[in-house]
């Protein structure tokens, strides 16, 4: 480890710099020997540069959902060409460049992180041995040296020598019950930060491989922060716990206000906005008005939750337009369908359908309504001079029987048995 720091050497002087001016200020406040105002310089210092690296954490945002929505199409690529690994990394490649999209770009803000903190552990690491370093000069170091969190020195380890934290003047018991509540503290926030990601914040709706490899990570990562952590001085795991608490918190925020489309997140953040703009009648925020703008750009490709939203908003008598905003839907406004498609009314009112009825009620009889006669029925008067029941049989039957088509169709079926044409007289049987 000691190897490594030395490789950031070049940042140890910012740093050390930087934890003085902090220990400064809250040296007048906590005194200048206490442990308080060394920790919470270390905790400033963590505090000030993530907030410079917020840019990076946005960043590595955009390229982490970008990977997930590559992963189908990655996929294919690789069973396309599992057995051709060079055209297989040409064609993610060609697909990386083609959607803009850098694989390295989630790593972003550790692989910035990781100078500060190699420079951090050089700094503690000569406090613990002796040695200024830095802005660090020999007051300063007698004095971080005194300084004791919860009993514990600031520059001791949990494999620390019980000589060495004599030196310190604390005891081994103490320190070893401190680094380790601490390491706990580490790897717990550590892995509850990569669960909330896997079971609040992913795409439900699509399986990939990146999903194993980040439920994978969240296991591993708790073990081997456990695993260095008893390596690491107390200044280093004041300054790694908080770097896990920033990064869960601001994770906690991410997926609350701008989750992952087809995730749990994204169906109860569109619950919470359905139940805002229906309150107050409008988006009141320009996050609000760019998650529904890029809803209500989707049209077809929707899926079920915001579906779900842009329903909700019609029921309610509103509608969301393209600019992101939500408008009343009174009479001249085009009222958006969950389909996608945009139907626009006008200022008639509606045509109401005529009620179906039952089976039942359309065979009743209106009441006071006589039944209308058939040419079945008796009829009561004789008809063409004819008695009442001795109507032409011939009309009758011309009557019943349907119009023959021309051509061969005119012709009568041949009953069952018989054949077709003239019958031959059956001759008397010979007994």
């Amino acid at each position: 480890m000691d190897t490594i720091a030395s490789l950031f050497s070049f940042i140890t002087w910012p740093v050390s710099w930087v934890i003085v001016q902090f220990h400064t200020v809250y040296g007048a406040i906590f005194g200048p020997d206490t442990g308080w105002a060394w920790g919470l310089s270390i905790v400033s210092l963590v505090i000030l540069i993530r907030i410079c690296l917020i840019p990076l954490f946005v960043k590595q945002i955009k390229a982490t959902r970008g990977m997930q929505t590559l992963q189908p199409e990655m996929k294919k690529i690789q069973e396309r060409y599992k057995n051709d690994k060079q055209r297989q990394s040409e064609e993610m490649m060609k697909l990386y460049k083609e959607t803009g999209t850098n694989p390295l770009s989630s790593c972003l803000p550790i692989l910035a992180q990781s100078p500060f903190f190699f420079a951090l552990y050089h700094v503690l690491n000569g406090i613990a041995s002796g040695d200024t370093i830095g802005a660090v000069n020999q007051s300063l170091l007698e004095s971080a040296q005194k300084a004791h969190i919860f009993g514990a020195p600031l520059a001791s380890k949990f494999f620390s020598s019980e000589s060495d934290v004599s030196a310190l003047d604390a005891s081994l018991t103490n320190v070893r019950i401190v680094t380790a509540i601490m390491i706990v503290m580490m790897s717990a926030s550590q892995f509850f930060t990569q669960r909330q990601l896997m079971t609040k914040n992913v795409d439900t709706t699509v399986k990939t491989p990146f999903m194993q490899q980040q439920k994978m990570l969240m296991y591993v990562f708790p073990v081997m922060f456990a695993v260095f952590g008893v390596n690491f001085p107390v200044g280093v795991l004041v300054y790694w716990l908080t770097t896990n608490v920033w990064t869960m918190g601001q994770q906690m925020y991410v997926i609350r206000n701008n989750p992952t489309p087809g995730s749990k997140a994204q169906a109860s953040y569109l619950e919470r906005l359905h139940k805002s703009v229906t309150e107050h009648g409008k988006t009141r925020s320009r996050g609000e008005k760019a998650i529904v703008k890029a809803i209500v750009a989707k049209g077809r490709d929707r899926n079920e939750a915001e579906r779900k939203f842009i329903n909700g908003l019609n029921k309610a008598g509103l509608a969301a337009q393209a600019d992101g905003n939500v408008v009343k839907s009174e009479a001249d406004v085009a009222a958006q369908s969950a389909d996608g498609s945009t139907v626009t009314t006008t200022g008639q009112p509606k045509r109401q359908q005529p009620k179906r009825q039952s089976k039942s009620q359309r065979q009743a009889k209106p009441a006071g309504e006589a039944e209308p006669k058939t040419s079945l029925t008796k009829p009561d008067e004789p008809q063409d001079g004819k008695p009442a029941g001795k109507q032409d049989t011939k009309s009758a039957a011309g009557a019943k029987k349907p119009a023959q088509k021309s051509g061969g169709g005119g012709r009568s079926k041949a009953q069952s048995g018989q054949r077709k044409g003239p019958q031959r007289p059956k001759s008397p049987s010979k007994k």
